[in-house]
């Protein structure tokens, strides 16, 4: 066994990226306070090609070092916009045909693994506030609450480590590899 070079890695461009097919899932981060997690974002939505990442409210927007310094350059490659309320966000994604999604937790929620979109699905997933999560105007909207199982003493994963759980997930239900 032998770790593969960046040239066998086969990594595309930024120019051949921009060409190329995209995932059906939009990311939306609803309040982000942490640049690092920003960043994050990006660099996962760059992992799996997402259309587009949508920062709204007080969510940081590039170009800004603490982004950069967990984007890795990924701000560069994956289409992103700025929305002062999450609520126009998905309200514009739901007339393109966007199922909304939000991670958090709730009374009715789906454990994600038994979430099952259907494979012609675009999927908006929304991630919430480190602290105070998804704002609840914003769960009013949604066609689906979805929820990762946790077994241990804490309450909650950081978004970095959820966005990328269920980003994952929805890459393979919805058959992109």
């Amino acid at each position: 066994m032998k770790k593969l070079s960046m040239e066998e890695l086969n990594r595309l461009s930024i120019e051949d990226y921009k060409k190329a097919g995209k995932s059906p899932i939009v990311l939306v981060l609803d309040n982000v306070r942490s640049l690092n997690n920003v960043g994050s974002a990006f660099r996962t939505g760059d992992a799996f090609r997402v259309e587009k990442i949508f920062l709204c409210g007080i969510t940081g927007t590039p170009p800004h070092r603490d982004i950069q310094k967990t984007a890795l350059g990924a701000t560069e490659s994956v289409e992103w916009s700025y929305s002062e309320s999450t609520v126009e966000a998905i309200t514009q994604l739901k007339a393109e045909g966007y199922k909304i999604c939000a991670l958090e937790q709730v009374d009715n929620s789906i454990f994600l693994n038994e979430y099952q979109p259907e494979k012609t699905d675009k999927i908006a997933l929304i991630f919430g506030n480190e602290v105070f999560g998804v704002e609840d105007e914003v769960l009013e909207k949604c066609d689906h609450i979805l929820e990762i199982p946790q077994l241990g003493t804490k309450h909650s994963l950081n978004i970095s480590v959820t966005l990328g759980i269920a980003v994952w997930d929805m890459m393979v239900k919805l058959k992109q590899f």
